[in-house]
């Protein structure tokens, strides 16, 4: 005697593998915003660009960008001249105080990142969640060396199939 409840499960995990990869499939690469400012204090720019990339036309309105761009910028501009005469003066005093002289611009660089991600998730929740996208900044690696930069990344939500059984 054939036991066909073993089939009916088998086909089920068929169709789930089938539509797991349909919807990974759809899901479309971040966008990345690097920093493009001439200051850099612990991997975080002083600026990032503000150009309106060509993966978000007709996902976000150019003005709504720019004035999160605007923002995230105005965030970084009042804290980082701070963020680097700790460096400076950390850097000069390092060796009489055995380094403990840059932990305030360990704790400010903190800070900063602190507030930028506040005000992304302020970002994420009034506007750009609901419209299928989601801001975070993200920690990663240059290129062409060991160094890692915080860059802004611009991920699309992927609308979730629902599943209608016949």
């Amino acid at each position: 005697m054939a036991v066909f409840d073993d089939i009916q499960q088998y086909d089920e995990e068929i169709a789930c593998t089938s539509m797991d990869e349909a919807y990974l499939m759809h899901v479309q690469e971040p966008v990345l915003i690097r920093g493009i400012g001439n200051l850099t204090v612990f991997g975080l720019s002083s600026r990032f660009q503000s150009e309106f990339p060509s993966a978000l036309v007709s996902r976000v309105a150019p003005e709504e960008f720019e004035e999160t761009m605007a923002r995230i910028n105005s965030v970084l501009k009042k804290s980082l001249p701070m963020n680097a005469k700790w460096l400076f003066c950390g850097c000069m005093c390092c060796c009489c105080t055995l380094g403990c002289s840059l932990w305030p611009v360990i704790c400010l660089s903190k800070r900063t990142q602190h507030s930028l991600n506040k005000l992304l998730d302020w970002e994420n929740n009034h506007l750009y969640n609901k419209i299928g996208l989601h801001w975070r900044l993200n920690k990663q690696r240059v290129d062409t060396s060991s160094i890692t930069e915080y860059v802004l990344l611009v991920e699309f939500i992927p609308k979730i199939p629902i599943y209608k059984p016949d």
